[in-house]
């Protein structure tokens, strides 16, 4: 074999086994492409908080159409806030442990959700009714100290229209319509009472009675402010009603004057003026003349 064609075999096995070192260094070493550690993209988990759908002032009672849910990272919830449910919030006495089972998100916590509202009624539909102690903007988390559900402590003084005042007047079955006045409903107040003595006829005493108040609100009766869904009648010893200071005057003079009996409204009449009626109770108006008729004594009544 000549000495060139051996020269150049030689050059070629050595290129051939430096490119097979080439290659396995290649394989063997070196960093992953960005491809390969490309981090995935972490979800945090949302939770679902009661917020106020638009801004709330104190003494306003809310309904379905003034709250709404809203996404909230999980870490970020104050224990004080109002959630659904659907995903467990962390509170401050109990740290959020490390390893925990998977939360639901997206689909799955929006079908979980759906399903925890139908079987409990959500957490909204709880504070429907409640009222609002101070002011609430829109998107403000709910929390309990801003509002007052029924039953809590400060509740009446809550529910009270501005400038209104809440007094209570004894009732019985006979004297708030045989039970069917309820909370929320409009009442008129009827006082009766006993005449002058010295006009009675025939030793039978007189009374006289009287629309004293109308169209009053009934707050509650004893301690019930809202009955149970399947409540039709309520049974109390008192009824407390919301009157204007100077009504409240008015109401108290009635009680003591002789006694009160409630008058249930028709729904369709409570868009008329409240309080005092235009004419106030009949005081005492008739009068007993002593006539002397050939020497003996006779009563007259003069009306």
């Amino acid at each position: 074999m000549k000495p060139a064609k051996i020269a150049v075999i030689a050059v070629a096995a050595v290129a051939a086994i430096g490119l097979a070192f080439v290659v396995r260094a290649m394989g063997s070493g070196g960093e992953p492409t960005a491809v390969a550690t490309a981090a995935p993209v972490e979800t945090r988990p949302m939770a679902q908080v009661l917020i106020a759908a638009k801004d709330l002032a104190p003494g306003q009672r809310l309904t379905e159409a003034d709250l709404d849910w809203k996404e909230w990272a999980v870490e970020d919830v104050n224990p004080a806030f109002i959630t659904d449910g659907s995903v467990p919030i962390p509170t401050a006495a109990e740290p959020e442990p490390e390893a925990e089972t998977p939360k639901p998100e997206g689909a799955v916590a929006s079908v979980t959700r759906a399903a925890t509202n139908l079987a409990t009624g959500g957490a909204k539909a709880d504070y429907v009714g409640s009222v609002v102690r101070e002011p609430i903007l829109a998107g403000e988390p709910i929390i309990a100290r801003k509002i007052v559900r029924a039953g809590d402590s400060g509740y009446m003084a809550a529910y009270l229209e501005p400038g209104m005042r809440a007094m209570s007047i004894a009732i019985r079955v006979e004297t708030s319509a045989g039970g069917f006045i309820l909370p929320g409903d409009r009442v008129d107040v009827v006082l009766t009472r006993e005449m002058n003595s010295e006009s009675t006829e025939g030793g039978r005493n007189k009374f006289d009675s009287a629309t004293v108040l109308q169209n009053l609100k009934v707050l509650a009766i004893d301690q019930a402010t809202r009955l149970g869904d399947d409540a039709q009648t309520v049974v109390g010893a008192t009824a407390t009603l919301e009157v204007a200071p100077r009504d409240a005057e008015a109401l108290a003079l009635a009680v003591a004057e002789g006694e009160l009996s409630l008058s249930l409204r028709s729904y369709a009449d409570t868009n008329g003026p409240s309080g005092r009626t235009a004419a106030p109770a009949r005081q005492s108006q008739s009068s007993a003349v002593r006539v002397y008729r050939g020497g003996a004594p006779e009563v007259v009544v003069v009306q």
